[in-house]
């Protein structure tokens, strides 16, 4: 895959060069110290994956990331700082990913593995989804964690579960709390998403059905996750309908 680097640093242009010439199936095809230059080099080269400093003088990479998300076809844009307070703003504009500087090896290596071809921007134009749509729904969760801000792609989302005053959010790689309430996260992801009893939400994407336990209790059964969920007795009706049309 190709990658465009962008910051108005030397250095740390070289040294995420340098990382991504030990990585197999990636090429870093040029270079860019300025917003204004990283918009030319993405029509120019077409890369598939951009790693853009947000804080550069001119055009921001901010601003650079949403005229990108703008083109026909555009890359992937992986933001890398040193400020975890732009995370919010990175997820308004479509971004693939978040890095804090220092970019550890390990961190890029896994934001890149999360990047297919075709990037949220790209799914979203090719699907006809409205652009009030577009505006509102987020591609990412985000939750502050002991290493920072952490931007959970909602694809690798398995379920929320609310508990007091917080609400958890299984993913593939494990768990974050957040301060969203259920029904915020409802009315917001639509159909992504399917209440299944006062506390729980499950993504509809890895819903795989319904099971009943010795008890006579019915549980939802989700890929990639051993623990069932309790549903409650008003969702078993509409959760049963959904699984049969999946």
């Amino acid at each position: 895959m190709k990658v465009l680097i962008v910051d108005d640093e030397k250095l740390a242009r070289e040294r995420l060069i340098r990382m991504i010439n030990t990585l197999d199936q990636y090429e870093v095809v040029g270079e860019a110290a300025s917003g204004d230059e990283a918009i030319k080099r993405t029509l120019e080269f077409e890369p598939d994956i951009v790693l853009m400093d947000i804080r550069m003088p001119g055009t921001d990479g901010m601003a650079a990331a949403h005229k990108i998300a703008a083109m026909p076809t555009p890359p992937a844009v992986v933001f890398c700082t040193a400020f975890g307070e732009h995370a919010i703003e990175a997820i308004e504009a479509n971004a693939a990913g978040y890095l804090l500087k220092p970019v550890r090896r390990e961190a890029l290596v896994e934001a890149l593995k999360k990047i297919g071809r075709v990037n949220k921007v790209q799914e979203r134009t090719v699907s006809g989804e409205d652009e009030s749509m577009k505006q509102r729904v987020r591609t990412h969760i985000s939750a502050r964690t002991r290493r920072g801000i952490e931007l959970i792609p909602l694809s690798e989302i398995r379920f929320f579960q609310a508990d007091h005053k917080y609400v958890t959010v299984r993913h593939e790689s494990g768990e974050v709390l957040i301060d969203d309430s259920l029904r915020d996260l409802e009315d917001e992801f639509g159909d992504r998403v399917v209440r299944i009893h006062r506390n729980a939400l499950v993504m509809t994407d890895h819903l795989e059905g319904l099971d009943r336990n010795p008890q006579g209790h019915y549980q939802v059964r989700m890929r990639g996750v051993e623990d069932k969920l309790d549903v409650s007795r008003r969702h078993v009706s509409g959760l049963r309908r959904l699984v049969q049309s999946l």
